[in-house]
């Protein structure tokens, strides 16, 4: 069964991507953060929600470590719900902030998505915390 929620980790996307960072030697982990948020701000056109799915738990992690909202999902990377961390650079916070700029944005089956469902409201609110963080 998969998992789809608006939460940053609940989907089987982000899911999975988590699964990879997990994985990831601790080295690789911040290149693998910079990949996802990039890859949705340099997107032309219309972003695929998996795409987009995968930037929100990055911004995620990313706030998590600047005192953002605590990492607490099942689907989150264990290193992280057991306290540990990831060295982000500081540019990588302004990525993130694109990032969710452009996947709230035009052009965008993530947010496509939640209009559909009626929940647009419900997924917005469950990442302005994460934003918030992101540009205090």
């Amino acid at each position: 069964m998969g998992a789809w929620d608006v939460g940053p980790f609940d989907n089987d996307t982000a899911a999975d991507w988590c699964g990879d960072l997990q994985d990831a030697d601790a080295s690789q982990r911040p290149v693998l953060i910079r990949r996802a948020l990039a890859t949705v701000v340099d997107e032309q056109g219309y972003l695929d929600s998996d795409l987009a799915c995968e930037a929100i738990a990055a911004a995620a992690i990313v706030a998590a470590q600047r005192g953002g909202p605590p990492i607490t999902s099942a689907y989150a990377p264990e290193f992280l719900r057991a306290g540990g961390g990831v060295e982000v650079p500081d540019d990588v916070v302004a990525l993130a902030v694109r990032a969710l700029d452009r996947v709230a944005g035009d052009d965008s089956e993530w947010r496509e998505l939640w209009e559909e469902a009626d929940a647009d409201g419900r997924a917005a609110a469950a990442f302005a915390p994460i934003r918030d963080a992101l540009t205090r």
